[in-house]
């Protein structure tokens, strides 16, 4: 039986409110929130932002970074993934997303297109064809 695209959205739309309910989304929403509020992770966030654009504004005028340039945005660098606050919400996205990730390739694997010799060149699964699901 065909399926037309609007019973896809429909069932995307119960899995997106399915994911909107896990632990994951919920620790990744609570992170965000927290570095949000944070003034300090802001502030590093917002000169972080700044000196990525002037950097950026700088190269783009055909001038290079300076070595005295890099180790400043290192630094910030360094201080922005040791504040705890961001070190949480980065280990919430990385949850988050895997989670995504993971849906995603059980979603492909019914219709993973290796399967057989048709559109592979008459490749099988197993005999080195592309794969749609991924890595891991």
């Amino acid at each position: 039986m065909a399926v037309d695209t609007q019973q896809l959205m429909d069932e995307a739309a119960k899995l997106g409110e399915l994911v909107a309910q896990h632990p994951a989304v919920t620790r990744y929403k609570d992170a965000r929130k927290s570095v949000e509020q944070d003034a300090e992770a802001g502030r590093m966030l917002a000169e972080f932002d700044r000196q990525i654009e002037a950097l950026s504004r700088q190269q783009q005028s055909g001038l290079g970074v300076t070595d005295a340039q890099q180790q400043q945005l290192e630094a910030l660098q360094s201080r922005i993934v040791s504040h705890l606050k961001i070190k949480a919400l980065n280990l919430a996205q990385v949850e988050f997303v895997d989670l995504l990730r993971k849906i995603t390739q059980t979603i492909q694997k019914p219709s993973n297109l290796t399967e057989g010799a048709g559109a592979t060149g008459g490749q099988g699964a197993g005999a080195g064809g592309p794969r749609l699901t991924g890595m891991r």
